[in-house]
């Protein structure tokens, strides 16, 4: 078997998962584990007790994928014939592709605010608080959705074109 194929396969497996870990994490959390949490204990602080230990170890598994995501990506990026750069619009491959990359930056500013800024922006203020992650967390689950669409559309693209 081919190096390069042996090589390709691996980056790929490896930004799949991790792009499962993230956006994989968010959508269950959301469809899932929350409405579960609620429905088992009812609303009040162990629900929020849960959910703060979640987000805590899910934060360490979203900053890993950030960055594994960005180095294989940058390593498919350069495999695929129609990319012609990072934020370049010259093709359609290059187009969607950038507009993929600019959601994955919101996501990965949405995600840091959420893990980091809002428990210290509303400490005073605990039910605004809770809903302003609760907002952040259906935000970032939408982008996500977003990004996979994107990425399947490429995923499409290339078999399409037999890049």
């Amino acid at each position: 078997m081919e190096i390069n194929l042996l090589v390709y396969t691996l980056v790929t497996s490896l930004h799949n998962l991790f792009t499962l870990i993230w956006m994989g994490g968010l959508i269950i959390t959301v469809i899932s584990f929350l409405p579960s949490l609620r429905k088992s204990l009812g609303p009040g602080p162990q629900v929020k007790k849960v959910m703060a230990a979640f987000q805590q170890r899910q934060s360490i598994w979203v900053y890993i994928s950030i960055v594994v995501l960005i180095i294989t990506g940058l390593m498919l990026g350069k495999q695929n014939g129609s990319f012609t750069g990072l934020f370049k619009f010259n093709n359609l491959y290059s187009s969607v592709l950038s507009i993929k990359h600019i959601l994955v930056i919101l996501m990965i500013l949405v995600s840091i605010f959420r893990s980091r800024l809002v428990n210290l922006l509303f400490a005073n203020n605990p039910k605004n608080q809770e809903k302003l992650n609760l907002t952040l967390l259906l935000l970032n689950t939408a982008l996500a959705f977003l990004v996979i669409i994107s990425s399947s559309f490429l995923a499409a693209f290339t078999s399409s074109v037999g890049v």
